[in-house]
């Protein structure tokens, strides 16, 4: 006989008394403190008020209800033994604020709501051995401080993500909890829920849904933050403008704040200091230009035309510190132009190096490596080409090996290593990491008709999205244990159209993903953070 059935022995010894006419239901044997209940269809709805220990056995009842024992408070044992029922319900137990042992064993049960022992302030001893439960509830003992046994064994428990909240709470009680095997999933099967290591669970995921569509196509898309309000720059080529966004905090979406006159535009890449906002607009004709806001309350006005004989195509533009000053450089892809490293010098920025003449530059990327800037250079004629800053100016150090056909490069750090995204248009696109001295392939992802392979840091997520004019963009999530990027998603629907930048940006508390397409409209999605174990 097991231990329940040992101490209902204990509490329903029978007696002499009788309880009063109607006191006692006719398929229930009591005696003056106990009842035991067998074989009845339904549960039993009248006792003595003093009742102290109560059993079914084999009863019709399919479910308990809330407030099922209301008119039996006093009751310090029930026991459910072989009945039919499969769920018990929220406050199924309410009013039973003496309970001290529940026993609820061999019966059918497949489901228990999160609030079903909600009240039993009491209780020591509580089984649901030998159920059909595949998972609990998380928070289902909360608020049963006085436990000091529970008992979960011959259930078909599936140990994933569902029984985390388990795992982690068994160590912080001062019961003893005998759990049982996993029935689940087959590599975890026989295995005691008690060795499971909580550390080993993945149980938090990710989404990327959609939010909201920006008209036009853009060819790049950057954050900035401009007197602690987040912002967002299109660079619109047929619309011909840089549009900054800002957030409507009523209407809770994106809406246009300025635009900046900029036909055929590739890039508006934006600079904060203090109060002065600058946008650089690199254009493929009539020249690149300097806007300028002096500060706060005012619009921004082009100020400077750059470099107009050196930058004559330009493809990309990117923002980078040197020596504590702020500079821009422009990759040109024309071959009569040239890169353009161009550094402020009073109240504008004017050339301070040529780079890579003749080479037809699709795409620049600033990076640190070994503690000093580095400058990495993507070109339609040669492989990627590394320079380091020294002496005041770049100087080659080394190319990258095995990297053809690169159309543009972008960086990432993880776990004190640096990472590279490479973009090709036809062949595989590349991941490398940095050695100490030159980068070296680590993975390598189809990628036919690709103009952009771009790391994000979204929340505690590396991610790196892999855009295609002919197939869905794909995101990857870099897996710590693998150090290697997984797939995660596909972005859409809405299905980009061609797309070539993405930029993320957290407004009010929310984390937004901007997709820049140019052949259709730019897509915004929300990312979400999904918890599994839930």
């Amino acid at each position: 006989m097991g231990g329940a059935g040992v101490l209902l022995l204990l509490l329903a010894g029978a007696g002499a008394w009788r309880p009063p006419k109607g006191k006692c239901p006719l398929s229930c044997s009591c005696s003056k403190d106990s009842a035991l209940c067998e074989g009845s269809p339904d549960l039993p709805d009248s006792f003595s008020p003093t009742l102290l220990s109560l059993s079914l056995v084999r009863t019709g009842v399919t479910q308990l209800k809330a407030g099922s024992f209301l008119r039996v408070p006093t009751l310090h044992l029930l026991l459910f033994t072989s009945n039919s029922f499969s769920v018990i319900e929220d406050d199924a137990f309410a009013g039973l604020s003496h309970l001290r042992y529940l026993f609820i064993e061999d019966n059918e049960i497949g489901s228990i709501s999160k609030n079903a022992l909600r009240g039993l302030r009491s209780l020591t001893h509580l089984s649901l051995a030998n159920n059909n439960l595949e998972t609990l509830p998380r928070f289902l003992f909360r608020g049963l401080e006085t436990l000091t046994h529970v008992d979960l064994r011959g259930n078909p428990f599936q140990c994933d993500c569902r029984v985390l909240w388990l795992l982690q709470w068994m160590p912080t009680v001062n019961a003893s909890v005998g759990t049982g095997a996993c029935a689940g999933p087959t590599a975890l099967a026989h295995m005691q829920l008690r060795h499971l290591d909580p550390k080993t669970f993945k149980c938090r995921a990710i989404e990327l849904s959609w939010f909201q569509t920006v008209g036009e196509s853009a060819l790049g898309v950057e954050s900035f933050s401009y007197q602690g309000e987040p912002h967002m720059v299109l660079a619109q080529p047929f619309a011909g403008r840089c549009l900054i966004l800002a957030w409507d905090y009523s209407l809770q979406r994106f809406r246009p704040e300025e635009e900046l006159s900029a036909p055929s535009v590739v890039s508006c890449k934006p600079l904060v200091l203090g109060p002065r906002l600058f946008v650089l607009a690199a254009r493929l004709w009539g020249g690149s230009q300097l806007w300028a806001r002096p500060g706060p309350g005012l619009r921004l006005v082009p100020t400077q035309a750059l470099a107009p004989r050196r930058l004559l195509r330009p493809n990309d533009a990117e923002l980078l510190w040197l020596d504590g000053q702020p500079c821009f450089v422009v990759a040109d892809a024309s071959k009569a132009g040239s890169t353009t490293l161009l550094c402020q010098d009073g109240p504008g920025f004017y050339p301070r190096q040529s780079l890579h003449a003749w080479h037809r530059d699709t795409d620049a990327e600033a990076l640190e490596l070994d503690g000093r800037p580095h400058l990495l250079l993507a070109s339609a004629s040669q492989r990627p080409v590394l320079f380091h800053w020294l002496g005041g100016r770049f100087e080659r150090r080394t190319d990258i090996p095995e990297a053809e056909d690169v159309y543009a490069t972008r960086h990432f750090q993880a776990g004190g290593d640096v990472f590279l995204c490479l973009t090709r248009y036809i062949g595989d696109s590349m991941v490398m990491r940095w050695d100490g001295s030159m980068f070296r392939l680590l993975q390598q992802l189809p990628s036919r008709g690709a103009h952009v392979f771009q790391p994000l840091l979204i929340a505690r997520d590396q991610l790196a999205i892999l855009g295609s004019d002919f197939a869905f963009s794909q995101v990857f999530r870099l897996e710590p244990d693998k150090g290697l990027l997984e797939p995660l998603q596909e972005l859409g629907p809405p299905a980009l159209v061609a797309p070539r930048a993405f930029a993320h940006v957290t407004m009010a508390g929310r984390r937004f993903l901007f997709a820049a397409c140019f052949k259709g409209p730019t897509q915004i999605y929300q990312h979400h953070e999904l918890d599994l174990s839930a």
